[in-house]
């Protein structure tokens, strides 16, 4: 008599196929507004999970009785608590970025992470290593380039001691990647989106998530072009490649091996306060950059990697591989 009900829609729909990675907020739910607050609670978010966890880090080393610095750019006199509270403070805004996507958006979270709808485990594995080899390339110029113009960079170069080392590589292990995929996540990923939703270009999306990205540390002088630079070459790379995974690899490496070697030189303090970077480790950061982007676009031609969303039912959730 009253029929069958309805079969229940689900919440979050999937972007149409053949759509690019700056293009994927363009769901059939996709309303002017739904990037506009979504980011503006993704900024809000954003700032009170970091704040949260700057504060609870603060009460808690005091509690276990680390000293803190009057300085603002280091929380503890001890670098090694800075570095905790400071990554964990930035992974920690990760959940912000996907659970917005979810709740405003009501687009799969994934859609963040590539046009498949997930990481693609096996894809940014295969870039950790060219990430690496990049990166080693970059500094043997760099320091080819400082021999040259006569600058001493044997400063930032050394071995303090074992303990230092291992703590700080192990610290950088276990949270880097967190702190650098948060970061991927918020200004390759829902940036470049946001713009997307709205513009065909993904240029907008890409500049304005390279300054914000410029904006988040402390260089000055060369630094800052140095930072923008490796901000908008990945949100490109992110584009082409349709995800997240190559620029992911590469800040984690590139963070690693920044924390790690600067705890085992004794270093860590001047790494955390970030500030002038000379022009020569700029050209350092060109060829790295110039390396890893040419040899990933290669492989991903070669293994056919997506840069466009599948065709199929977009209407069930896509499944979310972090």
């Amino acid at each position: 008599m009253y029929g069958t009900p309805p079969p229940p829609q689900p919440w979050t729909v999937g972007p149409e196929p053949g759509l690019t990675y700056d293009h994927l907020a363009r769901t059939p739910l996709h309303r002017w507004w739904r990037p506009v607050l979504g980011s503006v609670l993704v900024a809000a978010g954003y700032l009170l999970v970091t704040f949260v966890v700057l504060f609870g880090g603060m009460v808690v080393g005091g509690l276990l009785g680390f000293n803190m610095t009057p300085r603002v750019d280091t929380l503890f006199a001890d670098p090694m608590v800075s570095l905790v509270v400071t990554l964990l403070s930035i992974g920690a805004a990760l959940p912000v970025v996907l659970g917005v996507a979810w709740l405003i958006q009501r687009r799969p979270p994934g859609t963040l992470s590539s046009v498949v709808g997930r990481l693609r485990w096996r894809w940014m594995m295969l870039c950790v290593p060219v990430a690496l080899g990049a990166w080693v390339l970059g500094q043997i110029a760099s320091t080819i380039i400082y021999a040259l113009t006569g600058e001493d960079v044997s400063g930032g170069v050394g071995w303090a001691r074992w303990d230092t080392a291992v703590t700080g590589l192990a610290i950088t292990l276990l949270l880097v990647p967190l702190q650098a995929a948060s970061e991927e996540y918020l200004f390759r990923g829902w940036v470049i989106q946001a713009f997307g939703a709205f513009v065909r270009t993904p240029w907008p999306g890409i500049l304005v998530g390279a300054a914000g990205f410029t904006a988040l540390h402390n260089y000055t002088g060369w630094g800052i072009l140095d930072v923008f630079a490796f901000g908008a070459v990945t949100g490109w790379l992110a584009v082409r490649t349709g995800g997240l995974e190559a620029p992911i690899a590469l800040h984690v490496i590139n963070n690693v091996l920044g924390f790690g070697l600067s705890s085992a030189a004794g270093t860590l303090n001047d790494a955390l306060r970030q500030g002038a970077v000379g022009w020569q480790s700029l050209m350092g950061t060109a060829v790295q950059l110039a390396v890893f982007v040419i040899v990933v676009l290669v492989l991903a031609r070669r293994r056919g990697v997506e840069t466009t969303s599948p065709a199929g039912d977009k209407s069930p959730p896509l499944p979310v591989n972090m």
